[in-house]
């Protein structure tokens, strides 16, 4: 009996937490127990995507040539606009610890304003990485894919402040399409529906006289060397490998091709940054309803604004884990 009691005490002044361990509400502990999990999920994506890289790293898009575009500007500004994105949604990421203090001080006005400024970070980075998808999905040159699954894209060399330097040409630019007609199936033929992608709007054919036609133009494929650039083809290598490896036309990236190099890239592009969006989103949303408690004074008549704060960790997280992603994409 005195055995059971020792025990017991020892066992309390060992733990001593009560019913809140480390100082932290319920709440708390649940969100810090869903950011550490939700941390191991992105560590795991972040981690095959490098392993993926390392394996073809000789053949992987160069992040510079493929993120180049900025909103209502043409021309090549690499990694301008997903520098700006990474801002603004640093600064939101500002603009909350500034919400949760207010809510220490309990301002409401305050928390109203930070609140509005952090919904208003996330849904232009929400917005901006649907365009950047955008811009991603359409392409910009279009390229060859060959019977080996590898990339095959145009440009020619320009001498820029005296220097030669290769530019990238669009297909558009040197090959001139012709009419194409399919035979439309018919029911007597015993197809009562027959599901069938759009037609290319080049062939490989219109590409290759369009390429012959235009000396100036010379093949590069995705191959790079030792000064880590990718490697240009002669002009009989050029027209050779079109003629003899060339299967299909492409232009931008999805799941299946990609017109800037490995497919690979853009399968992980499209998942890992899909995720993280919409976490964003869904913080987005939640602050939102944070957003009209405030208004209606709901966090005033519980005299603490904990839910504020407990939002404010779920952001924040968000906002760290796009600082790994944008390393591994664009930076690296």
């Amino acid at each position: 009996m005195n055995t059971t009691v020792a025990t017991t005490e020892t066992e309390t002044k060992t733990w001593g937490g009560g019913n809140q361990p480390l100082k932290a509400s319920y709440g708390k502990m649940m969100m810090w127990f869903f950011i550490v999990s939700d941390a191991l999920t992105f560590s795991g994506f972040l981690a095959a995507y490098g392993f993926s890289r390392f394996k073809f790293i000789d053949s992987w898009p160069i992040a510079d040539e493929v993120f180049t575009h900025v909103p209502f500007f043409h021309g090549n500004y690499p990694m301008i606009y997903v520098a700006f994105m990474t801002f603004i949604l640093i600064m939101s990421s500002v603009t909350m610890v500034l919400a949760v203090d207010a809510g220490h001080h309990m301002k409401k006005n305050a928390v109203t304003w930070y609140m509005f400024l952090t919904i208003i970070g996330g849904i232009i980075f929400v917005g901006s990485q649907a365009w950047e998808w955008g811009t991603f999905i359409k392409g910009d040159y279009g390229a060859v894919q060959t019977k080996g699954g590898n990339i095959l894209q145009f440009g020619e060399y320009k001498t820029i402040d005296g220097e030669k330097v290769f530019k990238r040409v669009a297909v558009k630019d040197f090959t001139h399409a012709t009419e194409k007609y399919r035979t439309e199936h018919e029911r007597k033929n015993g197809l009562w529906f027959v599901q069938e992608s759009t037609l290319p709007e080049y062939s490989v054919e219109e590409v290759y006289a369009g390429l012959a036609a235009n000396e100036n133009v010379l093949v590069r494929t995705q191959i790079i060397n030792e000064e880590g650039e990718k490697t240009v083809l002669s002009r009989a290598e050029s027209l050779k490998q079109i003629k003899d490896n060339g299967k299909l036309v492409v232009h931008g990236a999805n799941l299946q091709v990609n017109e800037y190099g490995s497919p690979l890239f853009a399968d992980f592009f499209f998942f890992i940054t899909g995720f993280h969006g919409f976490h964003v989103f869904s913080g987005i949303v939640i602050n939102i309803i944070i957003f009209f408690n405030v208004i209606i004074g709901t966090y005033e008549r519980r005299k603490n604004y904990e839910m504020v704060e407990k939002v404010g960790l779920y952001w924040h997280f968000v906002d760290l884990v796009w600082v790994f992603v944008f390393t591994f994409f664009y930076l690296v």
